[in-house]
């Protein structure tokens, strides 16, 4: 054991004598009034690469396809969802638990800008406190019938993702990365994390993958060539998509017309591969 045990092995990722399975595997039950089929996380090996913005992707396509969709946001110390979706208002709290905010098409969202009295104001906390609200994030909040929670996860391998990984019952995560080769280097710690923690990684997202010229319809690789496929076949991960710069999808988060984007077949892979995991619980 370490000298610095504080005896909550859901906050710490050593191994020691006194760690038993059930220590570890503590999964926390949502709230009675949520019934939510499928957990995704949505995790990066850093910042920046468009991890946010890939969540919010999937929640909208999941949710044109017919599916309920929620995003829940652990990314506690620099959300972004609210500024997606446009949402400004306060989420709302009762003696049965917290309502999410939903956006126009009716996508559930949670997130601690929602409930700070300024938007701008900044989250100075320390891990397990942070940690402790993305679990009330899961168990306080009503969410109702949600056939795809996405949970957007603060990039790294630290304190949140720990907590993620340990107390919700992840049905698998999505990996987002660019293509600079450091950035592949770093998406690999986090899918050695994820395979440390028995949660399948279902798919590989290269964001900001190339820019295609709208005049000649040439591909630039503007970050360098892409290494996304070579991480996949290392790691036997079967579902790989690249999501083109798309300055126009930029301008729509800016303006708040983001949900109504026309997406055209922006992570096409990964929405069949969910699509087919959900039919396969249902048979």
């Amino acid at each position: 054991m370490s000298q610095d045990c504080n005896h909550d092995c859901s906050s710490c990722g050593a191994s020691c004598s006194e760690r038993t399975e059930e220590q570890v595997n503590v999964k926390e039950k949502p709230h009675e009034m949520s019934n939510i089929k499928k957990v995704i996380g949505v995790v990066s090996g850093k910042g920046g690469v468009g991890k946010s913005l890939v969540t919010s992707i999937l929640a909208v396509q999941m949710q044109r396809q017919g599916f309920k969709s929620a995003i829940l946001d652990a990314d506690v110390t620099g959300p972004s969802i609210p500024k997606v979706f446009g949402l400004h208002d306060k989420a709302q709290g009762s003696a049965l638990g917290i309502a999410p905010s939903m956006t126009k098409t009716g996508i559930g969202v949670m997130s601690v800008n929602l409930l700070l009295e300024n938007e701008t104001d900044p989250v100075v906390w320390r891990g397990p406190m942070i940690a402790g609200v993305v679990k009330q994030f899961w168990t306080d909040v009503v969410w109702g019938d949600v056939d795809y929670m996405f949970v957007d996860m603060p990039p790294g391998t630290g304190d949140v993702p720990l907590t993620v990984f340990q107390s919700l019952p992840l049905d698998g995560i999505i990996v987002v990365a660019s293509p600079q080769e450091l950035v592949g280097l770093i998406v690999e710690k986090a899918v050695v994390m994820a395979n440390l923690m028995d949660v399948p990684v279902l798919g590989l997202v290269e964001n900001m993958s190339y820019f295609k010229c709208p005049d000649c319809g040439k591909e630039h690789h503007i970050f360098g060539e892409s290494h996304i496929d070579e991480i996949a076949k290392k790691y036997g991960i079967e579902t790989v998509s690249k999501l083109p710069m798309i300055p126009a999808l930029a301008a729509a988060v800016d303006a708040e017309t983001f949900e109504t984007f026309e997406l055209e077949d922006a992570l096409d892979e990964v929405v069949e591969m969910l699509i087919g995991k959900m039919e396969e619980t249902e048979n």
